[in-house]
C-alpha cells in the first residue's frame, strides 16, 4: 500500500519559470487521496523560504514542512556538529547560513555556487579542507536543466574535483542520500517500504531512492531526462511515465494494491 509520496521539483512540477502541464492538479489528485506529500528537492541556488515563493507565484501553494531542501539538512548537521560553514555556495544562497555563530568547528559548505566556482574560490576551499575542514555537499549532481532548456553542469563535478585534490570525501546531504530520504519520510510518518519517489534524475531521484529502501520510484520523461536514462542506472525505475500527471494516476491506480 502506498502512503507516501514523495516528488522532485524541477524538472518534475516545474522547468525555469513555468508549470509542467499539469503538474499542479496532479500535486493536487494526491492530496484529495489522503495521500502525505513530501517535496525532496536538490535545488541549492535559492533558499527554502525563497523557493516557497516561487511554487506560490507558480500556483503550488506548499507548507514550509513539506519541503525538504538540502540546505534545511546542512543546517541541521552544521548544529548537530558545533560547526560554522565556509560557503561555497550561489549568493542567494548565502543568507540560509548568515544567522550561525562563530563555533569551534569548520565545515566546507559546497552548492551549486555557478560564477563562484573560481580558481580562488575553489583552491581556498581546498586549503580550508586539507587543514582539517569538514566536507559538506548539498548535492552531487552531475547535470541540471538550465532556464534556458539545455543541460548545464551541475555541482557534482566540482565536489569531485575537490575530493580527489584534498583526498576527502563529501558528506552528500542531498539526494541521493538516505538520510535526506529518511528524514522526509519520518515527517510524514510514512515507511520506505509504503513510500514512492517521483523524479526526472535516474540517477539520484530514482537509482538513490530505491538504493535508500523506498519500495517504488517512478522515472518521469520530463525536465533532464534522456532517451535510454530508465537502462542506465541500476537499480532501475519501478515505472516510467511520461510526466506528473501519468506519475499520479499510476500512484492512485496502485495505492491500494501496492
Amino acid at each position: 500500500m502506498i502512503r507516501g509520496v514523495l516528488l522532485d521539483l524541477a524538472g518534475v512540477v516545474y522547468e525555469g519559470d513555468h508549470v509542467l502541464p499539469g503538474a499542479v492538479e496532479a500535486v493536487h489528485r494526491l492530496h484529495a487521496a489522503s495521500l502525505p506529500i513530501r517535496f525532496v528537492t536538490n535545488t541549492t541556488t535559492k533558499t527554502k523560504t525563497a523557493l516557497l515563493s516561487r511554487l506560490a507565484g507558480l500556483g503550488l501553494e506548499i507548507t514550509n514542512e513539506e519541503l525538504f531542501t538540502p540546505g534545511q539538512a546542512a543546517r541541521a548537521w552544521l548544529d548537530a556538529n558545533d560547526a560554522s560553514p565556509h560557503l561555497l555556495v550561489h549568493p542567494n544562497l548565502e543568507s540560509e547560513f548568515a544567522d550561525i555563530p562563530s563555533r569551534p568547528n569548520r565545515a566546507i559548505v559546497v552548492g551549486d555556487a555557478g560564477q563562484g566556482f573560481s580558481f580562488d574560490h575553489m583552491n581556498r576551499a581546498f586549503r580550508a579542507l586539507i587543514d582539517g575542514a569538514a566536507f559538506l555537499a548539498l548535492a552531487k549532481n552531475r547535470t541540471f536543466m538550465d532556464d534556458d532548456g539545455k543541460l548545464s553542469l551541475d555541482a557534482g563535478a566540482f565536489v569531485t574535483a575537490l575530493e580527489y585534490s584534498s583526498q576527502k570525501n563529501a558528506i552528500v546531504l542531498g539526494k541521493p542520500s538516505p538520510d535526506f530520504f529518511h528524514a522526509a519520510l519520518s515527517s510524514m510518518g510514512a515507511t520506505p517500504d509504503s513510500t514512492v519517489m517521483v523524479g526526472d534524475d535516474a540517477e539520484s531521484d530514482v537509482a538513490g531512492a530505491l538504493k535508500a529502501g523506498i519500495a517504488q520510484a517512478i522515472l518521469v520523461r520530463t525536465g533532464k531526462y534522456r532517451d535510454g536514462d530508465e537502462h542506465r542506472f541500476d537499480p532501475p525505475p519501478t515505472h516510467v511515465a511520461r510526466d506528473l500527471a501519468e506519475a499520479a494516476s499510476w500512484i492512485l491506480d496502485n495505492k491500494e494494491a501496492s
